[in-house]
């Protein structure tokens, strides 16, 4: 009974100094806002499916927050029939229940993916208990693999939060960035600078992460540069701005960190988060949701170029849960153009699917419990 008011009261102290934070959660759109007119498409690559060895060496984890199966068709349409999706031969779906509802948010969803446990709506890195659990991040750095996070939200939201921190709540933000410097991570490039810097307690952390001999950087050009060592990139105060203020931030983070990561002849474990297509769910706009996936896709483009080359590296791709039911209405192959409706401003309960492409992929298929991805990945990647 202690523990359930304690995360009451931590809920309603917290939640107070976060709505400017999560202000996307209380978005609106306009009826416009439903319709994608479509747009020049880019070109899709399909990539050989041969791989030197039957476990991996290396995983890339992505995570489409909120994207469900019609996100991913909306993304296929606009780009007029194709995605780099398509690479992917071995599919299943994953059941994102909670501990504690049928509809679970991105804290317990992210902390199912990250640690194998399912827990409570608003955990971070803790089981149903608030007992702490140990994610596949840091089980990999503590067998020597390199590890990084990516994220266009900030770095200290709920999903890229749950691979490295130990919170019961999602809104202790200044907690969050704290635990970034308990642990070995390598790369960690997102948003969320005010959480290291501006501070109620008065610490500047990315101090302390120069002091740990972690290269900090803001400008994501500056972040591109370099090429090795520890890089802590956080490129806006709490998220990053929509495509059209961040541009390529996140293929950038992204091939950025597989060059870092990539001097660890043990092999490496990375998560790369593509945080809005959430955000357009709940605004209930098309066009947010469509522009988020397609930068999603071209990020998963890059995981594979990465992938094939390489012959050792698994990509899984996969959601927390899906956003806004998005239901889609119309559509033209041709042009690009997508419309589609939402019953809801908020997540919904119904299954993700799970792609994978590389050694292992074939332990992907069916469906399967959130947590059963962490148990796979871990499984594939750790047990040596």
């Amino acid at each position: 009974m202690l523990q359930k008011l304690f995360l009451l009261f931590a809920f309603c102290a917290l939640t107070l100094g976060t709505f400017a934070q999560d202000a996307y959660l209380n978005a609106k759109s306009e009826n416009t806002d439903k319709i994608y007119p479509g747009n020049t498409p880019y070109e899709v690559k399909i990539y050989p499916q041969k791989f030197k060895a039957k476990k991996p060496k290396n995983v890339i984890f992505l995570i489409g927050d909120g994207m469900g199966v019609s996100q991913v068709f909306a993304g296929i349409t606009a780009n007029q029939g194709h995605l780099f999706l398509e690479n992917f031969r071995h599919i299943g779906f994953s059941k994102t229940q909670s501990a504690d509802n049928y509809i679970t948010d991105s804290a317990a969803g992210g902390t199912a993916l990250a640690c194998g446990v399912k827990t409570y709506n608003g955990a971070i890195g803790v089981d149903a208990d608030t007992v702490k659990v140990k994610s596949i991040l840091e089980e990999a750095a503590d067998k020597g693999l390199a590890t990084g996070l990516v994220a266009t939200a900030a770095i200290t939201h709920a999903t890229p939060a749950s691979f490295i921190a130990h919170q019961p709540s999602r809104n202790m933000y200044e907690n969050i960035a704290t635990d970034f410097l308990k642990t070995d991570i390598d790369v960690f490039i997102g948003g969320g600078n005010d959480h290291f810097t501006k501070r109620e307690d008065g610490r500047n952390l990315a101090k302390e992460l120069e002091e740990k001999g972690y290269t900090v950087e803001t400008d994501i050009e500056k972040i591109a540069k370099v090429k090795s060592g520890k890089l802590a990139g956080l490129t806006a105060g709490v998220h990053n701005g929509r495509m059209n203020e961040r541009g390529d931030m996140l293929t950038v983070a992204t091939s950025t960190a597989l060059n870092i990561l990539d001097n660890n002849d043990k092999g490496f474990f990375l998560m790369v988060e593509g945080s809005q297509i959430d955000w357009g769910g709940h605004a209930s706009s098309t066009v947010y949701i469509v522009e988020d996936m397609l930068d999603f896709d071209r990020t998963i483009g890059k995981a594979l170029e990465f992938a094939s080359k390489d012959g050792e590296t698994l990509v899984v791709v996969t959601a927390d849960h899906e956003t806004g039911g998005m239901a889609l209405t119309g559509g033209d192959m041709s042009t690009g153009m997508v419309k589609a409706d939402y019953p809801t401003t908020s997540h919904s309960a119904v299954m993700v699917p799970v792609f994978a492409y590389g050694p292992g992929a074939e332990e992907f298929i069916g469906i399967m419990e959130n947590t059963d991805v962490h148990d796979k990945m871990k499984k594939l990647l750790l047990s040596k």
